[in-house]
């Protein structure tokens, strides 16, 4: 099947939905968080076409469907299916203590790897800062401290082809110690960041890291494994995508963040390394 022909599938099964839903499109966009004139277009406009990765899986999760059906993939509108393909738990270890997330990087050996971060690049968390987010946990430190070093020996491996993207304004707010940071010595948090100065630098170009305005782009915190998979973070658990369609457009989506990043891969080392922690 075609884009054009999967766009213009999305369009008619998205139609089914809002008929079977019973709202208004009005009600119906601000279900699936989007504007009216969003919803228009993708149900009407002159050019059918997919929407964005977040607002499929809103649809999905707000009406009972699956992700699958959407992109005409499969017939079967239940979500049963799609849900037992698309999740799987970051609780979920395995005999190396490894979670999924950490399984799907080392299967990915050799493949582009393109990532939002969830707070800061978790290959370059020093010990203090695993400390402070294990909270007190010795047994979540040493996970925290093994994952670290996995992903780090991942992105100094020969093949490691991988792009980070995330808001300048997630290094503000570390910088400031606000918001998740409250609490922590401004030496800890200057270390830190020192910490990643240098890895960034030593990494370069395998490991090439981009920041953009958050005031101005939205990125979930994800991971893309080549075109094969994508793992969106939702919190106790990642959204694990297998549909090609929706992948393509996830990675068309991070790479229009790089291009407009204020901070591009070349830079970035300097660009850290003139924070100073408050």
């Amino acid at each position: 099947m075609s884009k054009r022909e999967a766009a213009a599938l999305f369009r008619q099964r998205l139609g089914q939905v809002l008929t079977q839903s019973g709202k208004t499109q009005s009600g119906f966009a601000q279900a699936i968080s989007i504007d009216r004139s969003a919803l228009s277009q993708l149900l009407s406009g002159p050019d059918p076409r997919l929407p964005r990765a977040e607002t499929l899986l809103a649809i999905a999760a707000q009406f009972q469907v699956s992700v699958d059906w959407l992109l005409g993939l499969s017939e079967d509108a239940g979500t049963v299916t799609q849900m037992l393909d698309a999740v799987e738990t970051e609780a979920a270890l395995d005999d190396q203590s490894r979670t999924a997330m950490e399984r799907w990087h080392a299967e990915a050996t050799g493949q582009k790897i393109r990532y939002v971060p969830a707070l800061l690049p978790d290959l370059m968390r020093t010990p203090e800062i695993i400390s402070f987010q294990a909270q007190s946990s010795e047994q979540e430190k040493r996970r925290l401290q093994a994952q670290t070093q996995r992903r780090l020996h991942i992105s100094r491996a020969g093949k490691a082809d991988i792009e980070m993207c995330m808001p300048m304004q997630s290094f503000h707010i570390f910088a400031q110690g606000v918001g998740h940071w409250a609490g922590l010595d401004r030496a800890i948090r200057q270390n830190q960041i020192n910490h990643i100065a240098r890895m960034v630098d030593e990494l370069y170009p395998a490991f090439r890291m981009y920041l953009f305005d958050g005031r101005k782009r939205f990125a979930p915190p994800m991971t893309l494994f080549g075109y094969t998979r994508a793992a969106v973070y939702a919190g106790e658990v990642y959204l694990l995508i297998r549909a090609k369609p929706l992948i393509r457009d996830l990675a068309q989506g991070f790479d229009g963040h790089i291009r407009a990043a204020e901070v591009h891969a070349h830079e970035a080392a300097d660009w850290v390394r003139g924070l100073r922690a408050v």
